[in-house]
C-alpha cells in the first residue's frame, strides 16, 4: 500500500484508489476486495493530514496522469473519514473531468456499500436531513 501524500504525482495508475488508512486494520475483508479488484491501492489518515493539503494532493495528480476512476474508500461512521467523500465536489470546482468516473464506498460488517453523490451531498447539510426526518 502506498502513502498517499508521498507517492510522485506522476505515479499513478489508471485506477484511482484512495482509502483510509484504519480501513485494511478494521475492515479487513472489504479491504482486500479492493485490492483484488484493483491492485494498487493509496492510503491517507485525515486525522494526520487536512483535508486541503489531500484535495491539492489529488489534482496534482489527476492533472499529470489520464485516471479512468477515482475510488474513495472508508469505514463508516467516522468523523474524519467522512470528509473522504467531499474531495471528488473540490477537485470537479478546480478541473474538468468528465471522463473520469468517481465511486465512493464505507465498509460496514467487511462489506463495501456504493454511497451515492446524492447521500454525499446531503451529509454536507445538516438542517437539510433534519427537515426531511
Amino acid at each position: 500500500m502506498n502513502d498517499l501524500m508521498k507517492v510522485n504525482c506522476y505515479d499513478v495508475p489508471e485506477n484511482l484508489v484512495i482509502i483510509g488508512s484504519c480501513l485494511p486494520k478494521m475492515e479487513p475483508k472489504a479491504f482486500e476486495k479492493l485490492k483484488n479488484e484493483y491492485g494498487e491501492i493509496f492510503e491517507v489518515c485525515l486525522e494526520e493530514i487536512h483535508l486541503n493539503m489531500v484535495i491539492t494532493k489529488v489534482i496534482g495528480m489527476l492533472s499529470r496522469v489520464k485516471v479512468k476512476k477515482v475510488i474513495f474508500a472508508t469505514v463508516d461512521k467516522s468523523p474524519h473519514c467522512i470528509q473522504m467523500h467531499y474531495i471528488e465536489n473540490e477537485i470537479k470546482k478546480a478541473m474538468k473531468l468528465d471522463e473520469t468516473e468517481f465511486i465512493h464506498y464505507v465498509a460496514v460488517e467487511n462489506r463495501l456499500i456504493e454511497i451515492s453523490n446524492e447521500v454525499i451531498k446531503k451529509s454536507k447539510s445538516l438542517a437539510e436531513l433534519m427537515e426531511n426526518k
